[in-house]
């Protein structure tokens, strides 16, 4: 199982504990929990309990989903583990439907107002919202991971696709990798456009080939364009017939599909290194190729968590991952700025009031209520929603008097959920 934070009492990193040994910690009395996410103890004595081993953070950021693995570089085992799931989507959805409704309103028959968009200017090094929220989550998490564990070196997957390369037919002979690494980077590129399934059947759990969807012999190329996932059954069965003769010409119109997830990779990449740099702490840097490489070698299943763990050239020959339990961790912004709610026809529904806090409390708190008598009686936890009329919902009970609740974790712009179904297995 993932190990426990500790903390010395002036709030120093010490070594993680076994979860075992911080319960006997807490059920005597020596530690009281500091922080639940991540779950980390401060004791209540100094202790001089061994030396601190240093330990090493790795990173391995994502368009999607970033994974985040915390290891122990002498013994090679993994401490913590983390998925970190970004809302870069649904921060583009928002300034898409915010841009509508703009347009939208100008565009009525209302007193002119001038564009200023040519009065604006863009700092340097500026990255759009939906990519910035990207590089503050993982540098968010480096910050809160280095208070509560010893870490003192951080590696960094610096994955780079060469989009031109990639598209542009007149471009052939690229070498990108050489030696035992030799055709990685291409495979890897594959396997995140096609979501790690044979694009004819969507088999998952066999060997996938590189396929052409035209085969060369009817003058297909080997350009990225013209390459998909099969497995061999599949391969073997399409024979020299393209994708629509081959029944699948959906397959035909996903291979010219725009490359986001591997344009945002790239574009916070140099983003995302300049933030780690800011933490002074030695980085190493690797590619995508060696960290497939290293799990493939280690034969490990295909996880964010354990791409993380496998980055860079330090990563040990044994990875101590049997029994290790990720967090999901899904970034959910702070609230919101709109003021008025309205109908589905845009008539004004309900306003937001203008304070945030109610009788200390505010809107994404997780509370417990312990209700002594009335409908709602019992002991209830979860997510609270706050009203100025003091009668919160805790979780999916409403009424609730806000005397009777208790804060157990403040809003902080993320939501937490163990990953059961993410675990390692128990022999590697």
């Amino acid at each position: 199982m993932s190990h426990v934070f500790v903390l010395n009492p002036d709030k120093q990193p010490l070594n993680p504990v076994h979860p075992a040994r911080a319960r006997h910690l807490l059920t005597t009395g020596q530690a009281a929990v500091y922080r639940r996410y991540p779950f980390t103890l401060i004791l209540q004595q100094p202790t001089s309990r061994g030396a601190v081993v240093p330990l090493r953070l790795k990173v391995d950021p994502g368009s999607k989903t970033t994974g985040l693995a915390i290891l122990n570089d002498h013994t090679g085992d993994v401490v913590f583990a983390a998925e970190l799931h970004h809302r870069g989507a649904a921060i583009k959805a928002a300034l898409d439907h915010r841009r509508a409704v703009r347009h939208n309103r100008r565009s009525r028959k209302l007193r002119h107002r001038p564009p200023r968009f040519h009065n604006r200017r863009r700092p340097p090094g500026w990255l759009p919202p939906s990519l910035a929220s990207r590089v503050a989550n993982v540098q968010t998490w480096v910050r809160r991971l280095g208070k509560v564990a010893p870490i003192a070196a951080l590696s960094l997957e610096r994955v780079k696709f060469d989009l031109q390369k990639l598209q542009n037919p007149e471009i052939a002979g690229v070498e990108y990798q050489q030696g035992a690494l030799l055709g990685y980077e291409i495979r890897e590129y594959l396997l995140l456009k096609w979501a790690h399934h044979c694009a004819y059947c969507g088999a998952t759990d066999r060997p996938l080939q590189i396929e052409h969807i035209v085969p060369q012999s009817r003058g297909g190329t080997n350009r990225v364009s013209n390459l998909t996932l099969a497995c061999e059954s599949c391969n073997q069965r399409k024979g020299n017939r393209t994708a629509t003769e081959f029944g699948y010409p959906q397959i035909q119109a996903q291979a010219h599909q725009p490359l986001r997830d591997a344009a945002a990779v790239n574009t916070t990449r140099g983003a995302v290194y300049r933030a780690l740099q800011e933490t002074g702490l030695p980085i190493e840097t690797g590619s995508g190729g060696l960290t497939k490489f290293n799990r493939t070698q280690r034969n490990l299943p295909k996880t964010h968590w354990l791409d993380a763990a496998c980055v860079g050239l330090s990563t040990p020959a044994r990875l101590g991952v049997a029994g290790v339990v990720p967090w999901a961790i899904t970034a959910s912004g702070h609230n919101s700025r709109q003021m008025c709610r309205t109908d589905k026809y845009g008539f004004p529904r309900l306003h937001k009031t203008r304070r945030a806090v109610h009788y200390g409390f505010r809107t994404g708190d997780i509370g417990r209520a312990k209700v002594p008598q009335g409908k709602q009686q019992g002991t209830h936890v979860g997510r609270i929603a706050v009203r100025s009329s003091g009668k919160f919902r805790v979780g999916r009970v409403d009424g609730i008097a806000y005397r009777y609740i208790k804060a157990v974790w403040r809003a902080d712009g993320y939501a937490y959920q163990i990953l059961r179904g993410g675990a390692a297995p128990a022999q590697v």
